[in-house]
């Protein structure tokens, strides 16, 4: 369990299998782990018992394992949908990092991570555009990687995408927000107030109340 030449510290796990359809991938999905520390989050990721694994995990240290390999498809997104596209899995690289969701995520860490972005996002031609939380493809079952997670930092490196530019829209229904979010990705199945909690949580994780027209502000930047 040594660095190999990415930095990364290899530690298999038995998780994972070839991507389906000669699918590569487009997307890079983030988790928080939920757990009590990393060593914690790499024995259960690597436990075939389990049946879930992810291809990184940064400790909060900024210590970085390599459990999956790139051209593998790791177990870590479970059932969701973005964009349209179901089998996220063969679709995305996962990244998991050690926080319970209830705290800031340290400097070294979000150093490593955006590092670690990079390369990938460089082999595999990944745009801003196709980093998403966990939450983004399963709204109402997943939440991570949580409210505490800073996008700003990244959309401001091109790691993610940032607030558009665009004029709030003068009506503000569901119906419109439905089309809104599902031009920007968001199209897994979910009832109003789980997707708007769902689009909150990614962009507004400060707002509150019902749907207003700030809430459409971060989708056109989505928009495919």
């Amino acid at each position: 369990m040594t660095p190999d030449q990415s930095g990364a510290i290899w530690h298999p796990s038995p998780n994972f299998g070839p991507r389906r359809d000669g699918l590569t991938p487009s997307l890079i999905v983030l988790h928080y782990t939920a757990m009590d520390g990393a060593q914690a989050a790499l024995e259960r990721l690597c436990n075939p018992a389990v049946e879930v694994s992810a291809h990184y995990l940064i400790g909060g240290d900024g210590t970085l394992w390599q459990m999956v390999a790139e051209g593998n498809r790791a177990w870590h997104a479970g059932a969701g949908e973005w964009a349209g596209q179901e089998d996220i899995n063969s679709r995305s690289i996962g990244i998991e990092l050690d926080n319970r969701g209830t705290h800031p995520f340290s400097e070294p860490q979000m150093a490593a991570l955006e590092w670690l972005m990079r390369g990938i996002m460089q082999r595999w031609r990944i745009s801003a555009e196709g980093v998403i939380g966990h939450s983004c493809m399963a709204p109402g079952r997943k939440w991570d990687p949580g409210p505490r997670f800073d996008w700003g930092r990244l959309a401001r490196q091109g790691l993610a995408a940032g607030l558009a530019g665009a004029p709030l829209p003068q009506t503000v229904t569901f119906a419109h927000f439905r089309e809104a979010a599902a031009a920007a990705g968001f199209t897994a199945p979910a009832d109003d107030q789980t997707l708007l909690a769902a689009v909150r949580l990614r962009f507004r994780p400060w707002g509150r109340g019902p749907l207003c027209a700030a809430d459409f502000l971060p989708l056109s930047s989505l928009v495919r």
